[in-house]
């Protein structure tokens, strides 16, 4: 372990890494801490990643069966879950090593370990084996990530699940009742469903997704209505008491059974909250809000001069893109260069069964802000590749400003959305026009067209869907 280092980076993950990576390429001396034996963050080992990894799993088995549909017939999948588990694994290890390597590559000093702080220029690294060190640093990023939100008074049972417990697949409950219908629970809502459990979901607020605009959440909602066992929104579990048979819940209200009803396992999926108690940090002058987010300026930099935060731990929204973007804007700053972390547009994509994404201004925050703007849909009912999918629940809109016709958000709903997303992400970066998105020439039949049949929809001229511009 080296004695002092320019830059130490707490927190191995996609902020992290990013950060500690280009710190590296810019020739900053670069010291990376994290508690796993590779980079990687929560993301990589026990999110992101091995999430999306069993969401094609889970869309294969869909796809199996949807394929009736156009006469071809398939035997029920027979699923081997300790083979599933060894494939989700293995995809997190080719990662994390890879990680690993890149490192060595970039002469990065990589520290397994945890960090506490003696002051702002001095940290004291705990090993696996229990040993300290101190590390003195010029400037150091932290880069600590959130944690998985709980619930207060909830039993103590192998039966409740976290999101990363729900990940390692341990077995195929018959019954899972999913607390919050966020986009983790209906993600690892949707890897159970295929794999053939009955899902509940229960949700506090009026719908799925809360903050979402509804017209990207209504073909995701309709469809969970056929593969989940029930959904229900503006209800809250009252209690859940452990039995010989599982956990038995009571909502509020009772709906139509008042004794409350038995599962097999309980998701606990209610948000995630910001890793921000590190040791000695009340020994520097970084201060924490009340939600417990770390307060930064545009330049990532912290109330103490020396020390930066990214990421989950430096405010939402919590994706890990933001962190990466974060961590690179921080180590700009702290080589001198003139940046500030001031993103037009910063994507947000929920990776279900259809899936949902959207950048920008929402019609939601819009409405908040009692700002004029036309909005701009095509369904994709119009689309010929969505159809060829037999996929057509979908729909992709602009939030245009009606004076300047400038691109101020755009939503997709549908199969790839998270892909297709990009476009509108530039498009509201590059501060485009609806005129420059119509007539961007997109290639026939695909799903990006719909993009710019929005466009059209605006102008009153789209070529699929007859909807004549009313001023």
């Amino acid at each position: 372990m080296p004695q002092k280092t320019r830059l130490a980076v707490i927190g191995g993950g996609p902020g992290g890494y990013a950060a500690a990576f280009l710190a590296a390429d810019l020739g900053l001396e670069t010291t990376l801490i994290d508690p796993e034996p590779h980079p990687g963050g929560v993301c990589l080992y026990r999110g992101c990643i091995p999430s999306k990894a069993l969401l094609h799993a889970a869309r294969v088995i869909t796809e199996s069966r949807e394929a009736a549909h156009w006469g071809i017939e398939f035997a029920e999948p027979k699923i081997k879950l300790e083979k599933l588990r060894s494939w989700k694994r293995s995809v997190v290890e080719r990662l994390t090593g890879g990680l690993g390597q890149l490192c060595k590559q970039r002469k990065v000093t990589y520290i397994q370990g945890e960090a506490a702080f003696d002051d702002a220029h001095t940290l004291r690294i705990r090993n696996r084996q229990g040993g300290e060190q101190p590390l003195a640093f010029e400037h150091a990023i932290i880069a600590t990530g959130s944690l998985p939100a709980t619930l207060p008074g909830l039993p103590a049972s192998p039966r409740l699940m976290d999101s990363s417990g729900a990940l390692e697949i341990e077995s195929i409950p018959k019954t899972m009742l999913v607390i919050g219908g966020g986009y983790i629970g209906l993600e690892l809502g949707t890897v159970y469903a295929a794999l053939g459990t009955q899902v509940s979901v229960v949700e506090m607020m009026p719908g799925l997704l809360p903050g979402v605009d509804r017209d990207l959440v209504n073909p995701l909602a309709k469809r969970l209505e056929g593969l989940f066992q029930s959904v229900m929104v503006s209800t809250k579990v009252a209690e859940i008491k452990e039995q010989k048979d599982g956990l038995r819940v009571k909502f509020d209200p009772p709906g139509s059974n008042g004794a409350g009803q038995v599962f097999e396992k309980v998701l606990v999926s209610v948000g995630r909250k910001p890793n921000s108690k590190i040791p000695g940090l009340e020994k520097t002058r970084v201060q924490v809000d009340e939600r417990g987010f770390i307060r930064v300026d545009e330049q990532r930099r912290t109330a103490e001069p020396s020390i930066f935060a990214i990421g989950d731990v430096a405010g939402e929204p919590m994706l890990a893109h933001k962190a990466s973007h974060e961590g690179r804007t921080a180590v700009e700053a702290i080589a001198g260069r003139k940046v500030a972390f001031e993103p037009r547009a910063i994507p947000a994509v929920v990776f279900t069964d259809p899936e949902i994404a959207w950048c920008g201004l929402t019609e939601e925050q819009a409405k908040a802000q009692n700002r004029n703007v036309k909005v701009a849909r095509f369904p994709w009912a119009a689309s010929g590749r969505a159809i060829t999918l037999d996929r057509p629940e979908g729909v992709t809109k602009l939030v245009i400003d009606p004076e300047t016709e400038s691109v101020l958000g755009v939503g997709i709903t549908g199969v790839g959305a998270g892909e297709l997303i990009a476009e509108g992400v530039l498009a509201v970066e590059m501060a485009a026009l609806a005129a420059d998105v119509s007539l961007t020439i997109h290639p026939h039949p695909t799903l990006s067209e719909t993009v710019m049949e929005a466009a059209e929809v605006f102008f009153g001229q789209s070529t699929h869907v007859y909807r004549p511009r009313r001023d």
